[in-house]
Formats: C-alpha cells, sequence, structure tokens
C-alpha cells in the first residue's frame, strides 16, 4: 500500500512540475554521451537481473561489478555513472544514467528512494520521476534548471538476446 500511495505522490507531483515548468525544455544531455551496452540473453536472466514489474529497480555499475553475479562481458558498458533499469507504472523496462545531471560527475550517482516512489541525488537533493514521466525533475535545483535523467533504449533484444539496453 505504501508503494501505491508513494506511486500516486509522484504522479502528482510530476503532474504539477511539468505545469509548473511551462514550455520550458527540459535538458537531458547535462552528462557526457557515454556506451551503454547491458543484455540479456533469456528471459530467465530478466527475472534475475531486470525489472519485471513495477516498483522493480536495479542499479547496473560495470566497474563495481554491480549487481553481483551478473555476467559482465567484454562489451558490457554501464553508461557515464552507471545504468538504474526500472519497471515504470505500465509495468515497462525504462533505464536512466546514475549520474545526476545537476553534478554532472560519473562518481555523484541519483538514488532510488522506496518509500517516495522517486529518485534523488544525495548530494544536490534533486528528485527526479523514474516511474512515471521519464526522468524529469520534480525538485531542487534539477528542476530550477530543468535537467532532467539522461534516458536509454530498453527493447527487445535481437541475435538471440531476450532484452537490451542501449544508448
Amino acid at each position: 500500500m505504501k508503494a501505491y500511495k508513494g506511486l500516486i505522490y509522484v504522479i502528482l507531483t510530476a503532474t504539477m512540475a511539468a505545469a509548473l515548468g511551462g514550455c520550458d525544455k527540459l535538458d537531458d544531455d547535462r552528462i557526457p554521451p557515454a556506451a551503454v551496452n547491458i543484455s540479456f540473453a533469456t528471459e530467465d536472466m530478466w527475472r534475475l537481473y531486470g525489472v519485471p514489474a513495477t516498483p522493480d529497480y536495479r542499479y547496473f555499475i560495470k566497474s563495481e561489478r554491480v549487481p553481483a553475479g551478473y555476467p559482465y562481458a567484454v562489451l558490457t558498458q554501464t553508461g557515464f555513472g552507471g545504468v538504474l533499469l526500472v519497471a515504470d507504472v505500465h509495468n515497462e523496462p525504462v533505464a536512466f544514467d546514475l549520474a545526476c545531471p545537476v553534478e554532472a560527475r560519473s562518481d555523484v550517482r541519483i538514488a532510488v528512494d522506496p518509500q517516495k516512489a522517486d529518485a534523488y541525488c544525495p548530494k544536490c537533493h534533486s528528485r527526479y520521476s523514474i516511474y512515471t514521466n521519464g526522468g524529469i525533475p520534480t525538485s531542487g535545483p534539477a528542476l530550477e534548471d530543468n535537467y532532467a535523467l539522461r534516458r536509454y533504449v530498453v527493447r527487445t533484444g535481437i541475435a538471440g538476446e531476450y532484452r537490451l539496453v542501449t544508448p
């Protein structure tokens, strides 16, 4: 029930933020482009390391071997600050770079707040809608400056892959 209330809070906050933002364009290119390639070869691998349903989320940081046990390959890349993979309110997978766009540093990463059903930066305290509205800022310096999270593509895999995360 708490997660459901949290999602309602996020939806209302994001809607208000969008309305207050008017026609201002969101900048989702604040962090440098970086290679992203996370492959889930089978449906079983997706169930183990992916995000099958809302409010599931998972961090992918190759340099730190997060998540533990994920079979990182030579071609696997996890963006600038890492990748946040979430299942949105429609149970669709969505991916964002973990680097906070306000800080624009690979070592300053957003974190998921399950109680509020959003993500936040522990340094600048900006908050972002991750289950609805595609990584838009909802408060803090990111909202003031219109800095959104960099979003990545999650698609059905090709050549025998079940799912694939790419730029």
